[in-house]
């Protein structure tokens, strides 16, 4: 597109700033300064050649934070004076459709081996944390017992929302502005399931119900997963045969499938449920110690079928060592990554039947046998961008290639071991079981030239 090169003069609560339009182009069509410019960025607005003064577009905003963004958009570098708070600096950006820039200015592209320890945030709850999940815009949520904090990209905390002493199982973002809440059903209350939230204010906007036989029934809700085409899936119990896992439509919060349970089989109690986009499948994982033996299947909804199953039942005794505590599917290598106490990696072959393949462990990390900390956490798995993370007590490692070699691993000196972490909005956030302390690691931003 064409670009005029001719100087315009803002004045911003009472202080006069020049730029130019290629300067302002660096916003974008949908900022502040992209509804004040025609098709080839051109000024839209009248001119009045005989007063320059006159000319100037006044914005009743504060000059100081202008400042910042403006040269922000020039040099594509963020230098925060001390007397601006990133509050207000995140305010005004808002102001001018600049929130993305800010926040590429702050934190680069996610690269597992370059994160670096940004803050660490303590929270006041009542009992140990459940479950952390990074949100779409690089905030997060934390729930604690019955309880859930919702925090904005710039940490700053939400209203609270609060289930009144009924356990939440699980948690997950719909989108940016929407929380869901998995939750135990308490006997003689008639509760229980799964409710969307507003991340904003807390308040809940519907449940999820789930019917059975033409009829209503209360149920526990466990792990979440979210497909693309607007569908929210969970593991359910309820007090007949409502086992198994349900359907949802996130926009309608109307049931639109179920997958019953079969004999000999968990999906109820499933710990993970993962949504495969190139399978059209849906991973369900129910592990030990939450059962004494471990599960995990694919279900593909589209005609009722589990495609692929694994169990150790049968298996030569298993020692707890190889016990499974974690399970990932990793499509492209069409395996699924399985992670013992120890922090050992182990891989499953989709191509083969789940009944006649074995899990082949790999001693690649660092055992973990010799020292165990007071309140050891199960690992975690996640898998982001090509990179493999595997939490184990109080460290993350990251792992790398073809072969998954560990590269790096992140650790800071307290708030004890890791009991869950999650990736998103370019961050990763690491929930700690003491002190209620999550960890919030960034990418730096490559440096400016």
């Amino acid at each position: 597109m064409g670009l005029s090169k001719d100087k315009i003069r803002f004045n911003v609560g009472g202080r006069i700033f020049e730029t130019t339009s290629t300067t302002l182009a660096n916003a974008g069509r949908s900022s502040f300064f992209g509804a004040l410019f025609d098709e080839n960025w051109n000024l839209s607005l009248p001119n009045d050649d005989d007063d320059e003064e006159k000319n100037d577009l006044f914005i009743d905003r504060n000059p100081d934070c202008f400042a910042v963004l403006l040269d922000l958009l020039r040099t594509g570098d963020l230098n925060i004076p001390p007397n601006i708070s990133e509050r207000l600096l995140h305010k005004e950006a808002m102001f001018y459709g600049l929130i993305d820039h800010l926040r590429t200015a702050k934190w680069g592209p996610f690269d597992g081996n370059r994160l670096h320890l940004s803050r660490s945030v303590t929270g006041i709850a009542p009992g140990d944390g459940t479950a952390i999940r990074a949100g779409p815009d690089g905030g997060c949520c934390v729930a604690h017992g019955s309880v859930v904090h919702v925090f904005d990209w710039m940490l700053e905390e939400h209203p609270t929302i609060n289930l009144d002493y009924q356990r939440v199982n699980d948690v997950g973002w719909v989108d940016s502005g929407n929380i869901v809440l998995s939750a135990c059903e308490r006997l003689g209350r008639g509760d229980g399931g799964m409710g969307l939230f507003s991340s904003s204010s807390g308040d809940l906007r519907y449940k999820f119900q789930v019917s059975h036989d033409n009829q209503v029934k209360s149920y526990s809700a466990g792990a979440l997963s979210f497909s693309p085409d607007s569908k929210i899936f969970t593991s359910c119990k309820g007090r007949s045969n409502e086992y198994g896992i349900g359907v949802w439509d996130q926009i309608t919060g109307k049931q639109v499938d179920f997958f019953y349970e079969s004999p000999g089989w968990s999906l109820g109690d499933a710990d993970k449920l993962q949504w495969l986009n190139g399978k059209n499948c849906l991973l369900v994982a129910t592990l030990f110690p939450r059962k004494d033996n471990c599960y995990i299947s694919l279900l593909d909804f589209r005609d009722k079928n589990m495609v692929w199953s694994w169990s150790d039942i049968g298996s030569p005794a298993m020692v707890d060592e190889k016990r499974v505590r974690d399970a990932i599917a990793m499509e492209e290598s069409n395996s699924i990554c399985v992670v013992n106490e120890f922090e050992d990696l182990g891989f499953i072959d989709l191509r083969m039947d789940g009944g006649g393949s074995s899990v082949r462990w790999s001693s690649r990390s660092r055992l973990m046998k010799s020292k165990m900390p007071d309140e050891p956490c199960y690992p975690k798995l996640a898998l982001h961008e090509g990179q493999l993370f595997s939490s184990m007590n109080d460290s993350i490692s990251v792992f790398c290639g073809s072969d998954w070699v560990l590269t790096s691993r992140l650790k800071r000196s307290y708030g004890g071991s890791i009991c869950d972490f999650s990736i998103g909005g370019d961050r990763l956030f690491a929930l700690h079981s003491e002190e209620n302390v999550f960890d919030v690691w960034e990418t730096l931003p490559p440096p400016i030239i």
